[in-house]
């Protein structure tokens, strides 16, 4: 990748913007209502902004083009679920939590059962937010390091403790703030790479034609029913049930009892502004993650008439080239070439039989597409394997660096420094309000519950910088343990919410709507529960998306039936004689 001086002088100036404004509108008061809520005086606009920047982690734009690129538009329906989960949202979990003016949301459970439940439940929220927040970090790290040969520790070091500046100096209102120039910095780069796509295609090579010729190759398929020959694939991870069912679930448990996100919306001057962020941002949420999945598309058409990399993973195809597999690799690569060059012809071919609507040429060149495709990914698939060959700790998966690999090769000087820059951002804009939320739980929940002394406002707001500072550090750590564990964990922080997602939010269906449900009974069930997700995972038998419904139902049903015995529990020990002292 050719990184020019104007390109570091676009990363640099970028990041020290945000690094700048954010300590700049961090002028909050000194108490912990001003340090993770802002004082509840954020305007919807700036909530909404908030809630999209924490939701979207670098490893979305990373992944998602190249997603699409690889799997088609199908990835868009695990957001199907999403405008449903905002109306529950803003119906059953913001009055309460704005009424009771909580400072986290387990601070309800604690009213509703009692401490160890509301513990226990933050806990799972800290082990499962350190963790995705590790992998957060390391996400874009390892693809800088393995496109622009960055050293990855002090990639993490350097990235993390500027992260730290303002959320550390700024708390909440910093984090909110440089989310909403955040937002606008990454989707104008983002669209921008995808209007250079477009631009790059031959002459009389438009839209239509790109979105035509990736539905042929199977990439538009943005409605599946995850039913085959067999009956319902279970195992299918995206298809519109498991987004609508099991999406609802996961982004019901990620909006009403994640910190991260509960923390974002309480920062509103209103319930009715909390509402509106939250409402907005269903609406708006899925076309953006189409057109985002949209660029994949336009990648995968730009590549169909341009020089396509065997393997999108520059380091690895250079190790593959240097090493005793060379003559191998080149080999492979060079048919692949010759196969890219003969859909390209066909494509080509059947790019103007559309245009002079000549059906007979149309049938006749999506023949021949069909059958240079199905050759193309074989040979995909044997440079693969000569990848894994030459680095048996290889994933042999190049879909997270797709995207980037087009940006290098293809953008001019000065956007590609933008488009390194917005993988910092984004990383930024989901990893702040984590570690803002990790901290907040930690003195809340923790700290100052359990604490025998009274704390003045001052020595609260210090101590809640503190936990921010050994948090960032704590997922800093995470995210070089991460690291020296192997790339497949890029992938894990998608997987990794649904392992603990489905029994939180159980805890809280149960606190609203089933009454008779005492602590004891729920929080037995939140740990059974949390035992039978972990075991339908690590036994493959369905896709990770169904974990959030099986969570949630399991502590429901499980609190039912364990709570007869609590009674029973209860009225036995009532009803024991007391004890007699000896005299």
């Amino acid at each position: 990748m050719n990184f020019s001086p104007l390109d570091w002088f676009v990363l640099v100036a970028t990041l020290l913007c945000i690094i700048l404004y954010g300590i700049y509108k961090s002028r909050s008061s000194k108490n912990v209502e001003g340090y993770f809520l802002s004082n509840r005086q954020m305007p919807w606009w700036v909530v909404m902004l908030s809630i999209m920047g924490t939701q979207a982690s670098a490893v979305t734009f990373l992944t998602a083009p190249g997603q699409a690129y690889t799997d088609g538009m199908r990835f868009v329906q695990y957001y199907f679920g999403l405008p449903l989960a905002m109306i529950v949202v803003c119906v059953a979990f913001v009055p309460i939590f704005r009424r009771l003016k909580v400072y986290t949301a387990y601070e309800y459970l604690e009213q509703r059962f009692d401490i160890k439940t509301r513990m226990i439940t933050s806990l799972l929220f800290m082990l499962s937010r350190s963790l995705s927040t590790g992998i957060s970090i390391i996400a874009p790290a390892l693809v800088l390091h393995s496109m622009l040969g960055w050293d990855i520790t002090i990639t993490n070091i350097f990235m993390g403790g500027l992260l730290l500046i303002y959320t550390t100096s700024g708390g909440a209102r910093a984090v909110a703030y440089t989310q909403q120039l955040q937002f606008v910095i990454i989707y104008a780069a983002m669209f921008a790479a995808a209007w250079w796509a477009i631009h790059l295609l031959p002459d009389g090579i438009g839209v239509a034609e790109a979105l035509h010729i990736g539905g042929k190759s199977g990439k538009m398929n943005v409605i599946t029913t995850g039913f085959t020959d067999q009956g319902f694939d279970w195992k299918d991870r995206f298809n519109i049930w498991s987004g609508l069912i099991g999406g609802f679930f996961l982004t019901l448990s990620y909006f009403g009892t994640d910190q991260s996100q509960v923390g974002r919306y309480l920062t509103a001057r209103s319930e009715g502004e909390s509402k509106l962020g939250l409402l907005l941002n269903g609406v708006v949420k899925v076309p953006l993650q189409f057109g985002i999945l949209l660029i994949g598309i336009f990648i995968f058409s730009f590549y169909q008439f341009h020089k396509t990399p065997a393997y999108f993973n520059l380091a690895e195809e250079r190790n593959a080239k240097s090493g005793k597999y060379a003559k191998l690799y080149n080999e492979a690569e060079q048919q692949y070439h010759v196969l890219q060059e003969q859909k390209a012809t066909a494509i080509t071919g059947l790019a103007a039989a559309l245009k002079a609507e000549d059906q007979a040429g149309i049938d006749k060149y999506r023949q021949e597409l069909d059958l240079h495709e199905k050759a193309a990914r074989h040979q995909r698939d044997s440079v693969k394997s000569i990848i894994k060959l030459a680095n048996p700790g290889s994933e042999g998966n190049d879909t997270n660096y797709i995207f980037l690999r087009f940006v290098g090769d293809t953008l001019p000087n000065g956007l590609v420094g933008l488009i390194i820059a917005i993988i910092f951002l984004a990383a930024w804009g989901s990893i702040a309000p984590a570690l803002n939320s990790l901290a907040s739980c930690t003195m809340m929940d923790f700290h100052k519950r359990l604490s025998p002394q009274p704390m003045t406002p001052l020595i609260e707001y210090k101590w809640s910088k503190r936990y921010t500072v050994i948090w960032g550090i704590v997922c800093i750590i995470m995210a070089q343990f991460a690291y020296n564990l192997g790339n497949s964990l890029i992938e894990a922080v998608n997987i990794l919410g649904s392992l603990f997602y489905g029994p939180i939010l159980g805890i809280f269906l149960v606190a609203f709507w089933v009454k008779r449900v005492g602590g004891h009974a729920v929080f037995f069930a939140a740990a059974l529960a949390e035992v039978v997700v972990l075991t339908v995972y690590f036994m493959k038998i369905v896709s990770f998306l169904w974990l959030n419904v099986i969570g949630a139902v399991a502590v429901i049903l499980l609190s039912l039936m364990i709570q007869p015995f609590c009674k029973r529990a209860t009225v036995a020990a009532s009803a024991a004689p007391a004890e007699v002292p000896a005299k």
